[in-house]
């Protein structure tokens, strides 16, 4: 039993083996040493990319996985969610290429971002800690301690 910083008491869950991270570098990776804090042992896959030069398309120019991520459960760390422009060519890009190899779980905090991952890949499970009508825009803020 976990005590927030509210005051709320919440019932957790055992850590289990299984799971690793895959970070969509660079924002992403801002978000790497938290999940090392929790989970000290975790494998941490990365992702980079990024809006072709010339079309404007969005381009996978690098993946670096662990080996068997085909049989884990995937955390996709990406703080920026948002439902219009390269943000969400990124997110739904990276889902895609993950899918390729097998994904099972990612995370998400925006919900039109959240509905649009259900209806581009069905087969998929969304675990999520908290969904947003609108996406915060507070994170850079926050993780720099400028709010």
């Amino acid at each position: 039993t976990v005590t927030t910083p509210t005051g709320h008491k919440y019932d957790g869950v055992k850590f289990e083996k299984g799971n690793c991270g895959v970070s969509i570098m660079r924002s992403g990776e801002a978000m790497e040493q938290g999940l090392r804090d929790c989970c000290r042992s975790i494998h941490i896959g990365k992702i980079l990319i990024q809006s072709d030069e010339d079309t404007q398309k969005i381009k996978v120019y690098n993946t670096k996985f662990p080996l068997d991520i085909n049989r884990r459960k995937v955390l996709l760390m990406y703080p920026i969610l948002t439902t219009y422009g390269s943000s969400y060519n990124t997110v739904i890009e990276a889902v895609r290429v993950l899918t390729e190899h097998a994904l099972s779980l990612i995370e998400s905090t925006a919900s039109l971002m959240v509905v649009s991952i259900i209806q581009e890949f069905p087969e998929i499970t969304i675990l999520t800690t908290k969904v947003y009508p609108v996406p915060p825009t507070h994170f850079g803020q926050r993780y720099l301690g400028t709010d």
